[in-house]
């Protein structure tokens, strides 16, 4: 009994006596490593290189990365930018063979740039094609469907104008209230020929009480000396009043500026008598067909003729307002006022003969154009 005893507490000893020993060799072991990792240096900047490098050329498409914790994994430091940067100077830099297409300048702003002073003669742009390079989209070649399509066959040939024209226009073909009844008047003109050269027929004349008071007709030939002026030259034959007589005539006549039609004619007679005419009218549109035309018209004589009633010097001025309305351009009936005055030897014949050296007569008449 005290034997068994003996044994158990030996046991008992040697086992508390191994287990103290294993407990202070690893706590020897655990202070060794701490030691270690303290005492270790760091890793050198070119062995981070080299690992770096090491770990560039390895396989991750191979690796399972979903037992990895990445909640505990840092990013390395990244290089601090300079603070402030030495501005580069450009404008020793030739630029003439960077290649800029590939450049995004969507973000550059321009509104500080000075380009005032830079040649773009040379230039050439990203979009552009270059001369010796074919187009983008090659110009296709025309068919001969392209061709029909853009040059119809014509089944008629084009018609021009005659060289030979010719027209005839009645400016006033007209009643005149008088003192004692009515009267009649006309005044036309026309011509036949080229752009250059015509043959133009001039007359006018006034009948009254059933007789004829004045009538005249010329016949000229007209050359074109500018794009709005003819030269006339021809004769003149007055019918009435008294004996009929025949004049030379020459002139001018065409549009002046403002679009006034202006002519004006001299005139050579027998016995050396001459004559000068002037005459201007203009046609003011106050809607597309209802037109005013005022008319002023001047006589003047180099001798006086009695026989006829005419002095010399300054005859007579006649000045004239009519408004017609254009039911078509050629066929136009119109309203007017006249208003007629004799000057020098002419009113004096007048009043010998107890006429009126002033008259004012409304009209009433039509315009035909032929």
């Amino acid at each position: 009994m005290k034997t068994s005893r003996t044994l158990h507490r030996s046991a008992l000893t040697l086992a508390l006596l191994w287990a103290g020993g294993v407990c202070a060799q690893t706590m020897d072991h655990t202070d060794h490593a701490a030691q270690q990792t303290a005492d270790k240096p760091a890793v050198e900047p070119a062995a981070a290189d080299a690992k770096a490098s090491e770990h560039s050329t390895m396989d991750h498409a191979a690796m399972d990365h979903s037992q990895m914790d990445h909640a505990t994994m840092q990013d390395p430091p990244r290089a601090q930018t300079p603070a402030a940067s030495t501005p580069e100077d450009h404008s020793k830099m030739d630029h003439s063979q960077m290649d800029h297409s590939k450049m995004d300048h969507s973000q550059v702003d321009h509104s500080q740039m000075g380009h005032s002073g830079m040649d773009h003669s040379g230039g050439q742009h990203a979009g552009d094609t270059p001369p010796s390079g074919e187009p983008r989209e090659p110009i296709p070649t025309p068919t001969d469907a392209d061709r029909a399509a853009a040059f119809p066959p014509v089944s008629h040939h084009m018609r021009h104008a005659p060289a030979v024209n010719s027209y005839l226009v009645i400016n006033r073909l007209e009643a005149v209230e008088v003192e004692h009844g009515s009267a009649q008047a006309w005044e036309a003109q026309g011509w036949v020929g080229t752009d250059t050269d015509r043959l133009w027929l001039r007359s006018e004349g006034e009948r009254e009480h059933g007789r004829t008071e004045s009538a005249d007709l010329e016949v000229l030939y007209g050359r074109a000396i500018s794009p709005w002026w003819d030269l006339v030259a021809g004769l003149k034959h007055d019918f009435a009043p008294a004996s009929s007589q025949t004049w030379a005539a020459i002139g001018v006549q065409g549009l002046s500026p403002y679009k006034f039609e202006v002519a004006a004619t001299a005139y050579i007679g027998e016995s050396g008598r001459t004559a000068l005419n002037l005459e201007a009218e203009y046609e003011l549109l106050l809607t597309n067909r209802l037109i005013l035309q005022p008319l002023v018209e001047i006589d003047l004589s180099g001798r006086d003729d009695p026989q006829r009633g005419i002095g010399s010097g300054l005859s007579s001025v006649e000045a004239g307002l009519r408004l017609r309305y254009e039911i078509t351009r050629r066929f136009a009936p119109y309203v007017g006022v006249t208003w007629e005055r004799a000057f020098g030897g002419t009113a004096d014949y007048r009043r010998d003969a107890g006429e009126s050296i002033e008259d004012t007569r409304l009209v009433a008449g039509v315009r035909l154009w032929f």
